[in-house]
């Protein structure tokens, strides 16, 4: 049996439990806390390396050229674009409002902080203070850096600490598959613990956070997918999207931008006449860093979880949201159950509680898939949009 298949039954399992058995939930919340805390476990050693090592695939960047800072730019705006759209429809349908499964403690309360504030704290005094105390937002900035010094010192040199470090991450990547294995038992712990507290309001929160993530996903590919296309581009949508069907039938059934990679080449090329010159740098580089559906999902589960607790985030906290999702962006695709990895990145740069994520684990596979359908069709439409701006057709 699949793990999605697992982690449904389990969900089910636990919402029976938790409607069922309320008075005597709490006997088993240790299993949902075991299972964060060895989510918890791998964050940082699977930020620095998956980060260092996502930079310095990348080459020598200023060889990349013109191509290179289009592609760079346009993932970058469209990731930014996406979290924003999900931030916006979270705080205007609020999912989590009157769930009330009231803060811990430690979380009941967060700093205020100005938005200069906010972005001096992201860089490091002591990366391995930061690194200690799991401050994951100048953990991602001194990872970021340490990538480019090494990628400008080069693979000569630094060699050995890159093998070093892909030790490192295969073996946390090991210990992530582990863990993964251990999740249908959290999520039947979490959501058990989660609708024994909050009762059958849960599943109506629930219900709107789908609506929000899917109406967010269908506002990317409509608004800013169709302008990059019509206008930048001047290329049929129908046209398009009808090139690369089966590279979104393929995102959607596999949930994996990384498998659907050689499809998505393949479109391009048959289907648009698009020069291997350019999917064979833009397509890879996005299945690395240019993550939309997911960003847009992560933002919009953040608010989703900070107003199930009864947290309100503050400006400076949905921007520390948004910088933490496009810098968790670059490094997490090769990840395994990407979404829930630099999800609890994002949580734990602006202190909310990572139990949340059992309610998001809850209903994780069919907006995984919907995300990862976005995904790579962001990654298209880049390619062609450069493609069609360099005439390399």
């Amino acid at each position: 049996m699949k793990i999605h298949t697992q982690i449904f039954l389990a969900m089910l399992l636990g919402i029976v439990s938790g409607l069922v058995f309320r008075e005597q939930i709490e006997a088993i919340s240790f299993i949902g806390t075991i299972f964060i805390k060895l989510i918890k476990m791998i964050i940082v050693p699977l930020i620095v390396t998956s980060l260092i090592l996502g930079i310095v695939s990348l080459g020598n960047i200023s060889e990349l050229g013109k191509i290179g800072i289009k592609t760079f730019v346009l993932y970058l705006g469209t990731t930014l674009i996406a979290i924003i759209i999900g931030l916006i429809l979270a705080n205007i349908i609020h999912p989590g409002a009157g769930v009330h499964l009231g803060a811990p403690i430690k979380t009941q309360s967060l700093p205020t902080v100005d938005i200069k504030d906010t972005l001096m704290g992201m860089l490091p005094e002591n990366p391995l203070k930061a690194m200690v105390e799991v401050d994951i937002v100048p953990v991602i900035v001194f990872a970021l850096i340490f990538g480019l010094a090494l990628t400008a010192i080069g693979k000569q040199a630094t060699g050995p600490l890159i093998n070093i470090l892909e030790i490192i991450y295969a073996a946390t990547l090991k210990i992530t598959d582990w863990v993964m294995k251990l999740a249908p038992y959290g999520v039947f712990a979490l959501m058990a613990v989660i609708v024994g507290t909050s009762g059958p309001d849960i599943f109506v929160s629930l219900g709107k956070y789908i609506f929000v993530v899917l109406s967010g996903l269908i506002l990317q590919v409509f608004i800013v997918y169709l302008f990059l296309l019509v206008v930048i581009a001047k290329v049929n949508p129908f046209k398009f999207f009808n090139a690369i069907l089966e590279a979104i039938m393929v995102a959607f059934s596999t949930a994996s931008s990384s498998a659907t990679l050689p499809i998505s080449m393949f479109c391009l090329e048959k289907n648009m006449g698009i020069s291997n010159r350019i999917t064979g740098f833009v397509l890879p580089l996005g299945a690395t860093m240019n993550m939309d559906g997911t960003a847009l999902y992560e933002a919009a589960a953040a608010l989703f979880i900070a107003q199930a607790y009864g947290i309100t985030l503050g400006l400076d906290q949905q921007i520390l949201i948004v910088i933490t999702a496009c810098l968790a962006s670059i490094g997490a695709a090769g990840i395994p159950s990407a979404g829930l990895v630099t999800m609890t990145m994002v949580l734990s740069a602006v202190g909310l509680p990572l139990e949340g994520i059992g309610m998001i684990l809850a209903v994780d596979r069919i907006l995984d898939m919907c995300r990862t359908s976005i995904n790579v069709i962001g990654d298209t439409v880049i390619a062609t949009v450069i493609a069609k701006s360099e005439k390399i057709t």
